[in-house]
C-alpha cells in the first residue's frame, strides 16, 4: 500500500470535515421534518407560542397574532400563559380564540389577506 504524502492527507481531512458538517445539517433537517410530522393538531397547551400553535396548525402566525390582539413580532417566543398574563385574561378564554380563528381560517382561508409588510422590510437580524 502506497503513502499518502501530507498534501493528500490535509485533503482527506478536510474531505472528512466537510462531509461532517454536511451529515449534521442532514440529521438536524431530518429530526426537524419528523418531529413536525408527529406534532401536527397538537392540543394547544400554555407552555406554547403563538408561532408554535400556528406553525402546528398549518395556520399563518399573523391570523393567530390577530386572533388574540397582538402585533407579530419576529422571533416572538413568549409563552401563552405569559401572553393571556400580560393581557389580563384568563388562559382558557386566550385558547379558546385561537381555537376559534384556526378554525374559522380552515373553513374559509380565502378571508384571510396576506399579512401586511413590517416596517423594516421584514428584515431580521
Amino acid at each position: 500500500m502506497k503513502r499518502l504524502g501530507w498534501r493528500r492527507w490535509l485533503i482527506l481531512i478536510a474531505f472528512l470535515l466537510a462531509a461532517s458538517v454536511a451529515g449534521l445539517f442532514v440529521v438536524r433537517t431530518v429530526r426537524r421534518a419528523v418531529y413536525w410530522s408527529r406534532h401536527r393538531d397538537e392540543a394547544i397547551r400554555p407552555w406554547m407560542s403563538v408561532a408554535y400553535v400556528a406553525h402546528s396548525y398549518r395556520v399563518p402566525p399573523h391570523v393567530l397574532y390577530r386572533a388574540v390582539n397582538l402585533t407579530p413580532v419576529p422571533h416572538d417566543r413568549r409563552p401563552l400563559r405569559e401572553v393571556a398574563r400580560e393581557q389580563n385574561r384568563p388562559l382558557e378564554e386566550l385558547t379558546a380564540d385561537l381555537e376559534k380563528a384556526i378554525g374559522e381560517f380552515r373553513a374559509h382561508p380565502e378571508r384571510y389577506p396576506p399579512p401586511p409588510p413590517q416596517p423594516d422590510g421584514g428584515k431580521t437580524r
